[in-house]
This record gives structure tokens, C-alpha cells and sequence, in this order.
């Protein structure tokens, strides 16, 4: 086995310690049981990290961040009158699908007598 995977595999294991942790301190005030599962996982996040598996989601996150500020974000004008677009559209389709419903049931009704 590869260092990386010892390091995945040891990770795994913390974290899996920490939620064991979390439940065999079950007569312990919650913010122990917490603190136990909040160390784990960063114990867990530090092993990661040092694997390549790591650094390229480390890399991926960092990117995605840069994108993320490339967006342009609607103003609160355009997201109101596209909601209010929504709310409506949404009420038509439901009122025509009761009118379906109710005419195809009139129909099946005046069928089977």
C-alpha cells in the first residue's frame, strides 16, 4: 500500500473513532460528545490534506472559489419579478391541471354510469 491510502484509510478511521466517541460519551454534556467529533474530523481533514487526493480537492476548491466570484448575481429587482413569474406560472399550471382532472373525471363518471 501507498502512504496515500494508509493516510485515506487512518482518516477514515479517525473520523469513525470521533462518531464512536460521539456515542460512547452518550451521559456526557453535548458540547464534550461535539468537541470529540469536531476533533476527529479535523484530525481527519489534516490527514487528507497531505495526500494527493487532498492537495488536488484543496486545488479544486480554490478554483471553484474563483469562479464562484465571476458570477454575476441577479439584483433584488430582476429576483423579485422572477419569482413572482414562478408563483404565477406555477398557480396557471395547477389550475389547468384541475380542469383536466375535473373534465376527465366528468368524463369517466358519464362512461361507467
Amino acid at each position: 500500500m501507498t502512504a496515500d491510502k494508509l493516510k485515506l484509510i487512518l482518516a477514515v478511521l479517525i473520523v469513525a473513532g470521533g462518531i464512536g466517541g460521539f456515542y460512547y460519551f452518550e451521559g456526557k454534556p453535548d458540547l464534550i460528545r461535539v468537541a470529540v467529533l469536531l476533533a476527529a474530523g479535523v484530525l481527519a481533514v489534516i490527514f487528507t490534506a497531505q495526500t494527493e487526493f487532498g492537495r488536488s480537492a484543496w486545488e479544486f476548491a480554490k478554483g471553484s472559489r474563483l469562479e464562484l466570484r465571476k458570477v454575476v448575481w441577479p439584483a433584488r429587482k430582476e429576483t423579485m419579478q422572477v419569482t413572482l413569474i414562478v408563483f404565477v406560472m406555477v398557480i396557471l399550471v395547477a389550475v389547468y391541471m384541475w380542469v383536466i382532472d375535473w373534465g376527465l373525471h366528468k368524463i369517466v363518471k358519464v362512461v361507467t354510469g
